[in-house]
């Protein structure tokens, strides 16, 4: 689990989307003929909503990924849940990881491939200890990852105002919005598993409810 305190998080966060954003330069003028994406991507529809918040240099994140992975798919698959990944910059890479990410759902945008890129940047992020860009795109390329150049630029803030709205201290931490405005917050590994499961369980709940 990955816990920062607040002034140094910001500051980093802010440092690293300053790299990002400048590293990204050789794309500013294809990407200013793109129309600004203004919304974090999200899989799925419905009244509930699954806030994740990871860093692909966090080792417990990556394990609730691969443990939820099959959960996330299934809520999703159900029409009542969306899903949403925002990556929390602890790691002053992480935000070309998340450039890469964006690029990869823009181009094919559906919960599969992205759990699949997820996969693939936590396996270069936590297993090869990948650090620049050229063999980012390497190993993205073995996985036969294909990814779509985009103004990323336009949705980091919206990562940022998330992880600031919820105030995004550590990592993995998971957010569940319920339908009436309940918002049920759980950090770790141990406790986000449990609380999907309380959702799956709540959903079955709802159906049984209705069936009779």
């Amino acid at each position: 689990m990955f816990r920062r305190n607040k002034a140094l998080f910001f500051l980093m966060g802010l440092a690293a989307c300053l790299i990002v954003w400048a590293g990204s330069g050789r794309f500013v003028t294809q990407a200013c003929a793109q129309e600004l994406v203004r919304v974090v991507p999200f899989f799925g529809n419905g009244p509930y909503e699954i806030l994740m918040f990871s860093d692909y240099f966090c080792p417990h994140c990556k394990l609730i990924d691969e443990k939820a992975e099959s959960l996330l798919k299934e809520l999703s698959a159900e029409g009542k849940v969306k899903v949403t990944f925002i990556d929390v910059p602890f790691n002053r890479v992480t935000p070309l990881y998340a450039k890469y990410y964006l690029q990869a759902v823009n181009a094919q945008p559906d919960l599969d491939n992205a759990l699949r890129v997820r996969k693939a940047l936590f396996e270069a992020a936590m297993d090869k200890g990948i650090r620049d860009e050229e063999k980012l795109t390497a190993h993205l390329a073995t996985k036969k990852i294909k990814w779509a150049q985009m103004n990323e630029k336009s949705v980091f803030p919206f990562m940022g105002a998330l992880i600031k709205e919820y105030r995004i201290n550590q990592t993995p931490t998971c957010l569940i919005k319920y339908p009436a405005g309940e918002i049920k917050r759980y950090t770790g590994r141990i406790e986000i598993w449990d609380g999907l499961n309380e959702l799956k369980n709540h959903l079955s709940h709802g159906e049984k409810q209705i069936s009779r």
